[in-house]
């Protein structure tokens, strides 16, 4: 049985490196969301999306995209820059029919000032991205078609996405799926990214009005160095 607890180490966490020389480093956990209660659900709070409703699910926080909105993203109290952040996604079938193929379950890291990461998932393409969004627009880092482990409507994904400098100014990007690594990816220009929210995502390709999905079992890592 699965122990239900909302975070660690308080609700609201920045987490930075080291400054010391360092033989290595592990991804260690801060944060878990169950979001099982209204209480824990309301820790997540939107970081963009004109409409985006939301509301409890068996046990798990449900999103509705609405009019004139591609996607709606609730960020984690974790602030940091070297993270990772792991959910369990699903595409509702509430989404309409006309939508499914087209929409995305997503997760977020660095993101602020109108940039960040991302990994989306298209459940029914079985596809997925690794997006650099900057005020010039979309890079793609990198993009798998075929992945086995996503699933499709109503059908639990487990995502996970993690963001690390490899140098100054640098930074290496890993998306799994359950458990899986499917994607990985360099970035020479990280330092263009100065924000620091992780989030997870819900949304569809130009215009996700009518989306549903809902976000179950969050957990934040973050990396830290050791001598």
């Amino acid at each position: 049985m699965k122990t239900r607890f909302a975070a660690l180490f308080g609700t609201a966490l920045v987490i930075g490196l080291l400054a010391t020389a360092s033989v290595g480093a592990a991804m260690v956990g801060v944060y878990r969301n169950v979001l099982d209660t209204t209480a824990q659900r309301s820790q997540m709070v939107k970081l963009s999306g004109a409409s985006c409703g939301r509301g409890g699910a068996a046990g798990a926080l449900r999103v509705a995209v609405g009019k004139r909105t591609d996607a709606c993203s609730l960020r984690t109290p974790v602030i940091g820059r070297d993270l990772e952040i792991a959910a369990t996604e699903r595409l509702l079938s509430g989404t309409p029919t006309a939508l499914q193929k087209k929409a995305y379950l997503g997760l977020e890291l660095r993101a602020g000032g109108g940039a960040k990461y991302q990994l989306l998932a298209f459940p029914l393409q079985r596809k997925l991205q690794l997006v650099k969004v900057t005020a010039e627009g979309s890079e793609y880092l990198a993009i798998e078609k075929d992945v086995k482990g996503l699933m499709g409507v109503n059908k639990a994904n487990a995502l996970r996405l993690r963001a690390v400098n490899s140098e100054p100014g640098k930074a290496r990007l890993s998306a799994y799926v359950g458990g899986t690594l499917v994607a990985e990816a360099k970035d020479e220009t990280a330092g263009e990214l100065s924000g620091r929210a992780s989030a997870v995502a819900i949304g569809a390709v130009k215009g996700a009005n009518g989306v549903v999905g809902s976000v179950d079992d969050i957990v934040v890592r973050a990396r830290v160095l050791f001598k």
